[in-house]
């Protein structure tokens, strides 16, 4: 019986993720056997500072990156919306997940919170520039850690509202904590690939047994969404965001672009082919990029 080695990350969410793409690949290959391998990375070891100040989202990956070349697993899952832009072209992305909710959400305290605004715990500059558009003068604190430990750190009340993604939510068993969900459109464009899973493997090898985990739709977003944020050179400092929509075979890409000059930003839709999806999100953040030239 072949073993198929899977890497995640050791944290509650990471693992309950990893689980959801090993049970799709099981059912589909139950001559496989599968065999989960877990490991705490750099950014999960470094909790007192933002990411863009310790070496952005290339943190979360180092550890799983080495042991995807060092054949010490056969592949690694990730939140997509946690994957740096740059990937190493020896260890591509190799399967997409059907999306999740790809929306924000707010978090009050057990019991609630009559002014959550008073003290968002957030470290993302994305979500602060957009939550100061929702709420009356908002403030921000960093919060690090993992969803449990942000929880706990809400409920004691270091803060009075979280800012996390809907879907990390739901896949840990935490749907219930969700007091609101923003407008993916209107109100927070979330961040690229948020509430898609990404499978990373070898470059040559045969990962056939990945095309029930595969979504062509998702794929479809995600090189939009990243297409776009790459070529704005977004990266974890740069509150870049992206989201796009497939209907049929039309493609709509929304796309945020902060410009840091004038401290204002600007939204703007393309519609496109889905065949021309990466093309699309390039296209957008170009046309973005010259309203401020």
């Amino acid at each position: 019986m072949r073993t198929i080695k899977v890497g995640s990350r050791d944290s509650l969410l990471a693992v309950a993720q990893t689980k959801l793409v090993m049970e799709v690949i099981q059912r589909a290959n139950p001559e496989l056997n599968l065999e989960l391998v877990t490991m705490k990375t750099t950014g999960d070891k470094i909790l007192d500072r933002s990411l863009d100040k310790v070496g952005g989202k290339g943190l979360f990956v180092k550890e799983l990156d080495d042991a995807l070349l060092s054949e010490q697993v056969d592949i690694t899952v990730h939140s997509l919306k946690d994957m740096p832009m740059e990937v190493n072209p020896d260890l591509p992305l190799v399967a997409f997940s059907q999306r999740g909710d790809p929306r924000d959400a707010l978090v009050l305290p057990q019991g609630g919170a009559e002014k959550p605004e008073l003290n968002m715990g957030t470290s993302s500059l994305r979500r602060k520039l957009q939550l100061a558009k929702l709420y009356d003068s908002p403030n921000f604190s960093l919060v690090r850690g993992n969803i449990i430990t942000r929880l706990r750190k809400l409920d004691e009340g270091q803060y009075t509202a979280l800012i996390l993604a809907a879907a990390g939510l739901e896949r840990a068993g935490l749907g219930s904590r969700i007091c609101r969900r923003f407008d993916p459109v209107t109100e927070m464009i979330p961040s690229a690939g948020q509430g898609i899973l990404a499978v990373q493997g070898r470059l040559g090898e045969d990962y056939s047994f990945l095309q029930p985990v595969n979504s062509p739709e998702s794929a479809c977003m995600a090189f939009a969404e990243r297409g776009f944020v790459t070529r704005l050179d977004g990266g974890c400092s740069s509150p870049m965001a992206a989201y796009a929509q497939v209907h049929g075979q039309e493609l709509r890409l929304t796309g945020l672009y902060y410009h840091a000059p004038s401290g204002e930003y600007s939204v703007e839709t393309a519609v496109a082919s889905v065949a021309e999806a990466e093309k699309t999100g390039i296209a957008l953040a170009e046309k973005m990029l010259r309203q401020w030239t």
